[in-house]
């Protein structure tokens, strides 16, 4: 586990060099503590907490997929673009979540 631990660390220090994982995680850390005051229940806390937290990890997933392609080679191919394009669409559908999830919040909370 103590290994375990320590390679989760180096990602997270890898996905800070990302600039979107870097933007991402700023905003988290703004989120977070105001998903405690805007949920009223642990359910919603949690729905607000966690769609924060799954943006991110969606973001080192995508940042993975990319690493591991270009791994591969710097050279185009149309199956290197397309993993791209799913990884930053799997990214744009957790955004999308995420703010569907704390419009709705926020719309509850003050109409």
């Amino acid at each position: 586990m103590w290994h375990a631990a320590g390679y989760s660390l180096a990602g997270l220090r890898a996905g800070w060099h990302e600039t979107a994982f870097r933007q991402e995680s700023m905003a988290a850390m703004v989120l977070l503590p105001i998903s405690l005051w805007l949920g009223r229940t642990w359910v919603e806390v949690a729905l607000l907490a966690g769609s924060v937290v799954l943006v991110m990890v969606v973001e080192l997933l995508n940042t993975a997929v990319e690493t591991a392609i270009d791994r591969i080679g710097p050279e185009w191919h149309d199956l290197s673009k397309r993993a791209k394009d799913m990884g930053s669409a799997a990214v744009l559908l957790s955004l999308l979540t995420c703010m569907g999830i704390w419009g709705a919040a926020l719309f509850h909370r003050f109409a």
